[in-house]
């Protein structure tokens, strides 16, 4: 999954207008740990190794973060197969905090 933001343009002129960049890495680190405790609420457990399995990255000067789970069945898990129920843990996740990210974005555009 990929959250791509449209208007970069805009959000940029206004955070050089008065803003600090380090308000945008801040929020997104929030929102970023905020979709990892969310997934690792939601991960079905059975041995709890996915749940553990989950983790945050920050990369690209605090730009760029991703949340995701080195379980190699992960993927089968939250998307399911055609013998198992998807148990989409992830995927709420992320739509869920997308909404609040953007609403956020609106707030310093402002």
């Amino acid at each position: 999954m990929k959250l791509e933001i449209h208007g970069l343009d805009d959000l940029e002129s206004k955070l050089k207008e008065g803003a600090d960049l380090k308000l945008v890495k801040d929020m997104l680190k929030k929102h970023g740990s905020q979709l990892e405790r969310s997934a690792m609420r939601r991960a079905p457990v059975d041995t709890g190794f996915l749940k553990r399995s989950i983790g945050m990255t920050v990369e690209d000067s605090g730009f760029t973060v991703r949340i995701g789970s080195t379980a190699e069945y992960a993927p089968y898990v939250n998307f399911g197969t055609r013998f198992q129920t998807s148990q989409p843990f992830l995927t709420n996740s992320f739509y869920e905090q997308r909404n609040k990210l953007m609403n956020d974005l609106r707030k310093i555009m402002k």
